[in-house]
């Protein structure tokens, strides 16, 4: 069972190969991105709650990330493995993953970290043009990965999880091609 965190800045291409990743290898695909946006489309208390937050391009508190994430793995995932893309976006986001893994016995994670620079990612959020990629947005979401987010990935260095680094700039395909084929090196059967 294939157990991945897709990883990286806003704009690197997670969606997307999150997307082909779940297709190819029929893995439960769970986007915390999507999931939020539906859920400002919505005309509930949360959804208003959330749209503002990402209309200011801040994160959503983790306590509702968190009881997100868990109730989606634990009513989706069944035998099937999983790609979360989106999550977690903090240190404190990722140490309750752990903590959600382990209670569902799903340990040895995978984290695809795809490596782009800011001059790419503000030209690809720029040309995706949601009312949340502006470019005064864009380079507050940067400074937040950087500031919080980007701390994720050294928290996993330093708990000895599997981390593939894959450069993001590219074919999508080739970008692909090249996540499977170091998964295939890194899984243990």
């Amino acid at each position: 069972m294939y157990k991945l965190i897709i990883f990286g800045p806003p704009g690197v291409g997670k969606g997307t190969q999150a997307e082909l990743l779940s297709q190819k290898m029929n893995l439960f695909h769970f986007s915390t991105g999507n999931y939020l946006r539906d859920l400002t489309l919505r005309d509930t208390e949360l959804g208003k709650k959330v749209k503002n937050i990402l209309d200011r391009g801040e994160l959503v508190p983790d306590d509702v990330m968190n009881e997100i994430i868990s109730d989606a793995l634990r009513n989706n995932i069944k035998d099937k493995g999983f790609i979360l893309d989106g999550y977690p976006r903090t240190v404190n986001q990722a140490i309750a993953l752990d903590d959600i893994l382990k209670s569902l016995n799903l340990q040895d994670i995978i984290i695809i970290y795809l490596n782009v620079n800011d001059e790419e990612i503000l030209k690809r959020l720029l040309l995706r043009g949601r009312s949340d990629d502006s470019e005064e947005i864009i380079k507050k979401r940067l400074i937040i990965y950087k500031e919080t987010t980007s701390k994720v990935l050294d928290y996993y260095k330093e708990n000895g999880k599997k981390i593939i680094e894959i450069n993001g700039i590219g074919e999508i395909n080739e970008i692909n091609e090249n996540i499977i084929s170091e998964i295939m090196k890194n899984i243990k059967f």
